[in-house]
């Protein structure tokens, strides 16, 4: 006989299976979440708007770079240079600068109007500003992390937690890579890189899509010879049986995605093993592009050849190449340390910009200049300046954009963003857009949420106003 029980009674008999069933439909969306982007990267594709850029070019310029110095001159803070802080700006809370007897420092560099759009560069970078009218300046870039190593991680995956994707992990998530035979996604540096590998983690997307780190002198990769006695066939057959055991070792293992990316990195490692020499071999480039890059001696050389990779790995289909320049830390005689390291620089970013575009790549690939944060417009020590993420700047190039322009102002002294504030959130949501991809909806699920690289900001996409002339 059917018994009917009281609303109240059944609530309490069968509460516990609610939670069961929400438990059981996320641990179900989790899995084929997971399971679904566990794939090798050259098979991804996703597309939630017109692309403007296939590939990304990021030059990070790391221990942050003065925007007095280089990209938004302030005649007023050359007026004022010398004098006390203003009272009003004591006011705001600057974190860890000391404004009680801070004195204001002009920017020790003339600044001049370039190209037909006039747009105004520092001294510092005579190469670059032959391409003014290529540039997208913006001038608003500002977050709230005054340390390197949290402000580090924050322009690179998005926020100040370590354990998160970088960029390019993301962007490589999204719409994988145009190369059999080269990863996705490479980072290069010309000195270390402060975060270690958090700068181009996968974080918690599959393995698959962690970056990988290229060395620009002797072997490229680690392990990546073969070895002398081991021929082609006799390697594959190796591959081959490694594969059978970490495939059978993985059954047991579904919520593992280390052994996934293990396997499709074994595969690609031997296809690397005559690509990648051959990627680094730039002998065979004319003299005069190698000249043009300034990489057979001096000050540019290494950065240099660092640029010229980054273009053959463009030609080549890789998706996002990360380059770090090292070391815009400017504590002690700010303006030496800015001209040493726009020496090393200046030259070979101009050339990649030159070199892109006679080669019909410009339009294709977005190429991306910041630092971490800025300086201070306060004189520290010995005419250094202090950490200032307040307010700083960064450029954008290539990848569908109109240049020749400014976005957004700091005010007078080049204290605070005063118009168009950008994030870094901001900044990522523009990438990714200009990419073809939605910030919102490139999520992966994580401990039951779904992640983005912008986690909850983005809100000021520049795309649209990038592209428009």
């Amino acid at each position: 006989m059917h018994q009917t029980l009281p609303r109240r009674e059944f609530l309490e008999r069968s509460g516990l299976g609610f939670g069961s069933i929400a438990l059981g439909h996320l641990l179900a969306n989790e899995s084929v979440a997971d399971s679904a982007s566990r794939s090798d990267p050259s098979g991804q594709q996703l597309s939630h708007k017109l692309a403007t850029a296939k590939h990304v070019i990021f030059l990070f310029m790391q221990g942050g770079p003065s925007h007095l110095e280089t990209f938004d001159p302030k005649p007023e803070l050359v007026k004022r240079d010398g004098q006390l802080l203003p009272d009003s700006y004591k006011s705001f809370d600057l974190a860890q600068i000391n404004t009680a007897d801070a004195k204001l420092m002009a920017c020790g560099v003339p600044f001049r109007k370039h190209g037909e759009s006039g747009l105004e560069i520092s001294d510092l970078f005579p190469h670059l500003a032959a391409h003014a009218d290529d540039l997208a300046v913006i001038r608003s870039c500002y977050h709230d992390s005054f340390i390197h190593g949290p402000a580090l991680t924050l322009m690179n995956s998005g926020t100040s937690l370590l354990g998160h994707p970088s960029a390019g992990s993301w962007a490589v998530y999204g719409l994988g890579c145009e190369s059999r035979n080269l990863p996705a996604y490479i980072a290069m540096t010309d000195g270390m890189f402060r975060n270690g590998s958090a700068t181009y983690s996968s974080g918690f997307l599959p393995a698959v899509y962690q970056g990988t780190y290229l060395r620009t002198e002797g072997d490229p990769i680690q392990n990546l010879t073969r070895l002398s006695q081991l021929n082609e066939t006799g390697q594959r057959t190796l591959i081959d049986q490694l594969n059978v055991w970490n495939r059978r070792h993985q059954a047991s293992r579904p919520g593992d995605s280390r052994l996934d990316a293990r396997i499709a990195n074994y595969e690609l490692a031997f296809r690397m093993q005559t690509a990648a020499p051959e990627l680094i071999d730039i002998s065979r480039e004319p003299s005069a592009i190698r000249e043009m890059y300034g990489i057979e001696k001096g000050a540019t050389a290494r950065f240099g050849r660092m640029c010229l990779l980054a273009r053959r790995m463009v030609e080549q289909g890789v998706r996002y190449v990360h380059l770090v320049n090292n070391d815009w830390d400017g504590h002690g005689e700010c303006l030496k340390n800015h001209q040493s390291q726009a020496e090393k620089v200046d030259r070979p970013i101009a050339a990649l910009l030159a070199d892109l575009k006679q080669r019909g790549l410009l339009e294709s690939t977005l190429v991306v200049w910041t630092g971490e944060f800025g300086r201070t417009p306060i004189m520290q020590g010995n005419r250094g300046r202090d950490h200032h993420p307040y307010g700083f700047s960064a450029w954008m190039a290539g990848g569908g954009i109109c240049g020749g322009k400014v976005i957004g102002a700091t005010d007078e002294l080049g204290f605070h963003v005063v118009d168009d504030k950008v994030h870094v959130n901001d900044l990522h949501a523009t990438m990714l857009s200009l990419l073809g991809l939605d910030h919102e909806r490139l999520t992966y699920l994580f401990e039951g949420r779904n992640k983005r690289l912008t986690d909850v900001g983005g809100f000021n996409d520049l795309a649209d106003r990038l592209c428009k002339g």
